[in-house]
């Protein structure tokens, strides 16, 4: 997502310099829009005043900031770092503890939209930090999305996206049994679906995932790995809240099935082939290539 994301402020005319993991990927979107290559965050740091990291997990994103190298070597005071990773919120807070020991401004900048919305610039935010700082740099959030949740102090917006998140996996969840009970029962797929549509059971995963599920098509906008992550980070603050989620422990595993049968890269909406192989029975529609479907 931090591709089309740094495409979207280059082209609405920013400076912008860029780091990856994937150097090629930086110094390729570098040459194509004009943008600064850097071979470090530390570099990045060091040519910016409002820098935005997204990456995989916690360990990256202390890693880019904190580590050798990292942005607090390069950042100076009066910079804004926004990470719109989705990671722990306890090591969050730790995090910007650590920046603000040098001057430096941090929020926790947790995105919902997937690909498309990073491609389109109408990403929605959920943000914990100063709300000053959040007011700072709200012209260069706009460029790269639509929704701002300002969700209170440092780590509130993980909080907010790992809530949002917990839902959204146990509807997915949900909606795989029920689609695959239908389907074993005989129930025509399709018209399975626009009885979904039209009834209190409709819902925007529902809009979005079951026709990529009829036609068999799992290419990811969110892969199955990510969102194991997620459910992950949801399991822990859970148990340091003292709050009981067990629905979201039993979808990690279904979700760890998923990965353990090779579907991790996957978009989420692969997680029904766990319950399909158990049934032995296909959910598609009359869309879905003919013969043996994945």
């Amino acid at each position: 997502m931090g591709h089309p994301m740094a495409r979207n402020l280059l082209r609405a005319g920013h400076e912008v310099a860029l780091w990856s993991h994937s150097a090629a990927k930086a110094r390729d979107l570098a040459a194509a829009e004009k943008g600064r290559f850097c071979a470090t965050p530390k570099e990045v740091a060091e040519n910016a005043d409002v820098i935005f990291l997204i990456v995989g997990d916690t360990a990256m994103s202390r890693e880019a900031i904190l580590g050798k190298d990292g942005i607090v070597e390069g950042a100076g005071p009066g910079t804004v770092v926004a990470d719109a990773s989705t990671i722990a919120p306890t090591a969050s807070r730790q995090i910007g503890q650590a920046l603000a020991a040098k001057g430096i401004d941090f929020l926790d900048a947790p995105c919902t939209g997937s690909k498309a919305g990073a491609e389109g610039g109408t990403l929605t935010f959920m943000i914990g930090g100063d709300g000053q700082v959040l007011e700072r740099i709200r012209p260069i959030l706009e460029v790269i999305g639509k929704r701002f949740y300002h969700c209170g102090g440092p780590g509130m917006g993980l909080h907010a996206k790992l809530s949002q998140n917990l839902i959204l996996s146990n509807l997915l969840q949900g909606f795989n049994e029920g689609m695959v009970l239908a389907a074993k029962a005989g129930v025509d797929c399709d018209l399975m679906l626009d009885i979904l549509n039209n009834s209190a059971a409709k819902s925007g995963l529902v809009s979005a995932k079951a026709p990529m599920v009829l036609r068999r098509a799992f290419d990811p906008a969110f892969s199955v790995k990510w969102m194991h992550k997620d459910i992950g980070l949801m399991l822990d603050s859970a148990t340091e809240l003292g709050v009981p989620v067990p629905l979201t422990a039993i979808t990690r595993q279904m979700f760890q099935a998923s990965i353990s049968q090779g579907h991790g890269d996957e978009d989420i909406c692969a997680t029904i082939k766990v319950l399909e192989g158990l049934a032995g029975v296909q959910v598609k529609g009359a869309e879905a290539p003919k013969g043996d479907a994945s």
